[in-house]
């Protein structure tokens, strides 16, 4: 695997921009089918057993870092947890804000969203008891960076738990497509050679390239655990688009 703080081409801010518009143009599409498609219901029922075994028990404060749509975060908050949802994706933040609209009133779990970026947070303040994210390592374009940047934020002895995959060892199919308001091709145009290169984790082969990134940021007891009970759902239901099925885990560390 290349470095894992290699930079990109152009600055930060242009990557991210190029990123956060392509998921601004997903936002309604992806939550769709993370809420609605078919397995939905299989989905949630195996993350919320899993995440309630990797983190402290609730009550606790939780920041969930690239949250998109918030997944996670309305996930984390139905367990009792106090969750901070983080995106820079203008597009995401507005699904989630609205699910929050959507919930009853003096619902006291429901997540608060934040337009502020995961790999440098700044509009948020700690300690929290953990910091999580869902499918986000993989396109952050400073891993390590970030890790040490959530550590700030956490209490002793706190969390940090991501779930992700090796999705693209071999690259993007050029001829995937998306259901995009930017058109089908919008991923491949989004996530080209060029920004693949500028996103260490994009291209990692397995779960210890996931593993390196925290401990080279400084956590203790990194650990992976593997969420096999997903590889049955992708054979059942099949694969969101441009995805193959990979063995999926979530990678924690602690604050020491």
């Amino acid at each position: 695997m290349s470095d894992r703080r290699q930079p990109g081409p152009g600055t930060a801010a242009d990557l991210q921009g190029r990123l956060d518009r392509y998921w601004s143009g997903r936002a309604t599409a992806y939550t769709e089918r993370q809420r609605r498609d078919a397995r939905a219901a299989s989905d949630l029922r195996v993350w919320t057993g899993r995440w309630s075994r990797v983190l402290p028990g609730p009550p606790g404060r939780v920041l969930d870092v690239g949250t998109g749509s918030g997944y996670l975060a309305f996930l984390l908050a139905d367990l009792g947890y106090d969750v901070t949802g983080i995106d820079l994706s203008q597009g995401m933040l507005a699904v989630a804000r609205d699910r929050v609209r959507e919930a009853a009133d003096g619902d006291t779990r429901a997540p608060r969203f934040v337009e502020d970026d995961a790999v440098a947070p700044a509009r948020v303040r700690g300690p929290f008891d953990a910091v999580v994210g869902r499918y986000v390592l993989w396109t952050l374009r400073d891993p390590v960076a970030a890790v040490r940047r959530w550590m700030t934020l956490l209490a002793p002895g706190g969390t940090v738990a991501c779930a992700d995959a090796a999705w693209y060892p071999g690259g993007i199919d050029p001829g995937t497509t998306v259901e995009s308001t930017d058109g089908p091709d919008a991923f491949v145009r989004t996530y080209s050679t060029a920004t693949l290169d500028a996103l260490p984790l994009a291209r990692a082969r397995d779960a210890d390239d996931f593993a390196a990134v925290l401990t080279d940021a400084g956590l203790a007891d990194v650990e992976v655990v593997p969420v096999p009970e997903l590889a049955e759902l992708d054979r059942r239901f099949g694969m969101s688009p441009g995805h193959e099925s990979r063995p999926q885990f979530i990678v924690t560390g602690r604050r020491p």
